[in-house]
Parts: structure tokens; C-alpha cells; sequence
């Protein structure tokens, strides 16, 4: 192996250990919402609220981070972001009141979508088509190890000193991560001398209908699987009266099924292009969809043994979407790709924080508004997919 195949392979780790700042700040303290609810005194709906607030907060940021790289470069928005994400982790920790845990949440997850924004866009720097699709997957096989430890970190920090412990936790991962990054990571960003403005970058991504048509494929992905992380707590521990000691193990093992999802797709991307295998994911977490509600809506007692195995497979079935619906979307801008990938960020992460929204809502200590929006979000997908792609030329 060559110096610079060693080099990619060390920046594509540290890629994916930034990008895990975003699975840890989101999971790790799942299992501490009970406590966090009877510490601040107030409900477990008010608790759930940050989390909505952390996505709508991270998809901000990467809606400035996207052309704040394109126009400063990949290592002053990851800097600054990561910066902004300590500073609001730092906040939490000292926080009087439920209040500043969501205002502190929000200012975290800001600079964390300032600084994930750039691992993609770093990759589109490098590399393109299959091969991008490739370190993609490689890049997300590495990431996924966060949220399957997430659970269990934040169940362990939680039963030795409580959630402040948590938090603890995700400072110095962002002050190592940062640290690590200002030393090892190049500047990739591929300098022109037109420097379009952020607005105008914008539009350059919305008025391409093929890209727009990949971008509602990650988007209603992600909110489908926000959906089951919003809703997962309150289903498991509540309904099935799972305990929080079990709950991380349950939910670890959808981690595992997307990580096992993206081996297959690193071996399918060898014979096929990484648009055919998104059709293929789509088709197979609808049809998981369409069992799952259907189970639940027909079924007066439904079953963990039955609701488990049906939402292991929705959820892996992500790691044939996302890797190869953000390299379908990034190939058609080379010198635009932070922005763009900064909208199947954002835009992911607000359909999330819109999905888990409505799963609060619409919750009634039952597994059927969960289950709902995550049928609703694996129907749209491919619908508005057809949609924008039909009579369009695609890769």
C-alpha cells in the first residue's frame, strides 16, 4: 500500500470520527431523558423536545456551512464548527433549567452542522462517481460504531454519575476530534476564480431536478429513522416496558444491520452503479414499511418479537440509501459539492426533526404513530424520486 492510499485512509477515519460527533450527541444520553425529565421536573414530551431542537439547530448549521466551505475553505468551517458545538456542550452541562438545555442544545448542534458538512464535501474534493460512493460507505461502516456505542456509553456514564456525565463525555470528544483535525486535515476545497454567493450556490443545487430528486431520498430516509429514534424510547421502554439497561442493546442492533447493509453495498458497488442499488434499498424499506404498519394497525397485542426484527431491517436497509443517494447528488457539482451537501444535511435533518415532531405529537403510548411516519417517509421517498427523475437523464 502507497503513502497516499495510507493517507486517504487515515483521513477518511478522521472524516468519520467527525461525522460521529453527530450520531453521539444524538443518542448517548437516550437512555438518560427518564432522569433528565425528573432532574429539570418536567415532562418526558419536554425532554424528547431537545432532541427535535438539536436537528433543527444542526440542519441550520449546515445550511450556512455548506457555502461558508465553498467560499473559506474545509478547515476554517470544520474549526469554527466544532468550536461553536463545545461551546453549546459545554453550556448544557451547566445548565439551571430544561430552558437552557434546549437553547445550549441548539447553539451545539449549530456548529455540529458546521463542521459534518464538510466530511462529504471532502470526499467529493477527492474523488468521484463509484469511487466516491466507495469511501463513502467505507467512511460510514467506520461512523456507524458511534451510534451502536452511543446507547450503551450513555447507559454506562449515566449509572456511574448521572446525565451531566454524558455531556462530560461529548466535550472532549469535540476538543480531541478538533484538536486532531486542525493537524492532519488538508485543505481540499478546489479553488476558482468566480466565487458565487451563497444564495446563488443554493439555487445552482434546487433548479438541478435530478439532484433535488436525490436529495428527498436521503431526506425522507433520515426522517423516517428519526422517526424510530424519537419514538423508540417511549415504544420500547414504555409500551413494551423494555428496560433502559436492555433498551441500548435493542437499539444497538439496528446498528449493526446498517453496517452489515453497507458491506453488501461496498461489494454491489463493484458491478453496479450506486443509482440501481438506491432503488433497491427504497423498494426493500417500503415494503418493511408497509408490514410494520400493517402489523401494528391489524394486531390488539402486537409483539416485540415480531416489531423487532421488521424495524432492524427498515432501519439497515438505510445503509443502502444514504451513502449512495449523497454520491448521486454531490457528482453533479464539483466545485459546489459543501453546498449541496450541505442541503441533503440540513434537509434530512429538518424532515427529522419534523418527523420526530410529529411522532410526539401524535403520540398515545402506543407503537402506531412511530410506525406511521416511518411509512409515510418510506413513500415519499421514491414517489418524489420518480417524480422530479422522470423524462430526466440520470447517471
Amino acid at each position: 500500500m502507497n503513502d497516499n492510499n495510507i493517507r486517504l485512509r487515515s483521513l477518511i477515519l478522521l472524516l468519520a470520527s467527525l461525522t460521529a460527533m453527530t450520531p453521539l450527541a444524538i443518542d448517548a444520553y437516550l437512555p438518560a431523558m427518564p432522569e433528565m425529565s425528573a432532574f429539570f421536573n418536567v415532562s418526558i414530551h419536554d425532554t424528547e423536545l431537545s432532541l427535535s431542537l438539536f436537528l433543527a439547530g444542526f440542519a441550520i448549521g449546515q445550511i450556512i456551512g455548506g457555502p461558508f466551505s465553498d467560499h473559506f475553505g474545509r478547515r476554517a468551517a470544520t474549526g469554527s464548527g466544532i468550536s461553536l458545538f463545545c461551546l453549546g456542550t459545554l453550556g448544557i452541562i451547566f445548565s439551571p433549567s430544561m430552558e437552557w438545555v434546549w437553547a445550549w442544545r441548539i447553539v451545539e448542534a449549530f456548529g455540529g452542522g458546521l463542521a459534518v458538512v464538510n466530511s462529504a464535501a471532502v470526499i467529493r474534493d477527492l474523488s468521484k462517481g463509484q469511487e466516491s460512493a466507495r469511501h463513502l460507505s467505507n467512511m460510514a461502516v467506520i461512523m456507524m460504531l458511534a451510534p451502536l456505542l452511543a446507547p450503551l456509553i450513555g447507559m454506562l456514564l449515566l449509572h456511574l454519575s448521572g446525565w451531566r456525565l454524558i455531556f462530560d463525555f461529548l466535550l472532549v470528544y469535540g476538543l480531541l476530534i478538533g484538536s486532531t483535525l486542525f493537524f492532519k486535515m488538508p485543505e481540499t476545497r478546489l479553488k476558482t476564480e468566480h466565487r458565487p454567493s451563497a444564495l446563488r450556490r443554493y439555487k445552482m443545487v434546487l433548479s438541478h431536478r435530478c439532484a433535488v430528486g436525490f436529495i428527498f431520498c436521503q431526506c425522507f430516509a433520515l426522517g423516517g429513522m428519526f422517526a424510530f429514534i424519537t419514538g423508540s424510547p417511549s415504544v420500547y421502554m414504555g409500551y413494551f416496558g423494555i428496560s433502559e439497561t436492555v433498551y441500548p442493546f435493542l437499539f444497538g442492533a439496528n446498528v449493526i444491520a446498517m453496517m452489515l447493509f453497507n458491506r453488501l453495498n461496498l461489494r454491489l458497488l463493484q458491478r453496479h452503479r450506486p443509482q440501481h442499488i438506491l432503488k433497491v434499498g427504497q423498494a426493500g424499506q417500503l415494503t418493511a414499511a408497509v408490514l410494520l404498519l400493517a402489523y401494528i394497525g391489524l394486531s390488539q397485542t402486537p409483539s416485540l418479537l415480531v416489531v423487532i426484527p421488521l424495524v432492524i431491517i427498515y432501519i439497515g436497509i438505510m445503509g443502502l440509501i444514504v451513502s449512495n443517494a449523497t454520491s448521486s447528488t454531490v457528482e453533479y457539482f464539483p466545485t459546489n459539492s459543501a453546498t449541496a451537501t450541505a442541503l441533503l444535511g440540513a434537509g434530512g435533518f429538518a424532515t427529522g426533526a419534523i418527523s420526530g415532531s410529529l411522532v410526539g405529537m401524535l403520540g398515545d403510548g402506543t407503537p402506531w404513530p412511530m410506525t406511521l411516519v416511518m411509512f409515510i417517509c418510506a413513500l415519499l421517498a421514491p414517489a418524489l424520486r420518480c417524480l422530479l427523475h422522470y423524462r430526466q437523464e440520470t447517471p
